[in-house]
């Protein structure tokens, strides 16, 4: 079942993806971020608060905190990103942040190294150089697609720190209450911009700003319940699904056509991940 969960959840926010990218082309990056975010919160904590939520306790609360201004910078930047870069070939990019955070799990929770780790950070590297080096040989690199791998790289970054994060999060919260503050907190943070950047959608584009927020809910709640079911480095994997959904949903709403060095450059990254992620079966009678 916390397989199943994480599936649901990343097909939920593939799907979150591609409204989001119609979204923030339509008002800008900035604007889709933080109406989601707003939207979203309207959305969980009624929910939340239905169902006897309350004010968490500190440790908890660090976790939102910290947890929801990172997130606010990642969703961004990946946003941005989406409207630089077709859906698959962002989200491909994306994927080298699971293999990152095996060393940040290393450096936060003291996990120790293994050398599958090591080979999965190369294979991952690699694998973004070939999707990356497809763009470049594909076409002429725009100052457009420069700024979208510059954000998408940044991002997964962001994303390493939160995946780490949202093991440790879903450990001490329940998924409501991770999804009410997620959202809570993401949209304060983003919110402080509003009188600069805000630009207010229409009626279509509102539309699939709350069909985004309510994905976004229900796929963090999916993923919280499985992190907090199963161990991150079982339930990662599950997050390179999202290609798949990625790339269906790209053509459906944009027509995007996925190359075959992008499909490549997956396949390497999955590759690092599963060597980085397996785990011996205990001998029988092993203590």
């Amino acid at each position: 079942m916390p397989v199943l969960a994480a599936l649901a959840g990343v097909a939920c926010l593939s799907l979150m993806d591609a409204f989001m990218k119609g979204a923030a082309l339509a008002i800008g990056a900035y604007s889709a971020a933080v109406l989601r975010y707003g939207i979203g919160f309207a959305i969980a904590a009624p929910v939340w608060l239905a169902a006897g939520g309350r004010w968490p306790a500190r440790k908890p609360l660090r976790f939102h905190l910290i947890r929801g201004v990172i997130s606010a910078f990642m969703a961004l930047t990946f946003f941005y990103a989406l409207t630089k870069l077709p859906i698959a070939e962002t989200i491909a990019i994306s994927f080298f942040a699971p293999i990152l955070s095996l060393y940040l799990a290393a450096l936060l929770l003291k996990e120790q190294i293994r050398r599958e780790a090591i080979w999965a950070a190369l294979l991952g590297l690699a694998g973004t150089l070939v999707i990356v080096g497809g763009r470049i040989g594909r076409e002429r690199m725009t100052e457009d697609a420069a700024l979208g791998l510059a954000a998408i790289t940044f991002s997964a970054l962001l994303y390493a720190y939160n995946l780490v994060l949202g093991r440790q999060q879903a450990l001490v919260a329940k998924p409501l209450e991770i999804a009410t503050f997620h959202s809570g907190i993401g949209g304060l943070v983003l919110a402080f911009g509003a009188p600069w950047f805000l630009i207010l959608p229409d009626a279509a584009v509102t539309g699939d700003l709350a069909a985004a927020a309510l994905l976004t809910v229900v796929g963090a709640a999916a993923l919280a319940w499985g992190y907090a079911r199963e161990e991150a480095q079982v339930l990662v994997p599950m997050e390179y699904s999202g290609f798949l959904w990625a790339s269906l949903f790209g053509w459906l709403f944009f027509r995007e056509a996925v190359p075959l060095t992008t499909i490549s450059g997956v396949l390497l990254i999955v590759a690092g991940c599963w060597i980085a992620t397996r785990r011996k079966r205990p001998e029988i009678g092993a203590i």
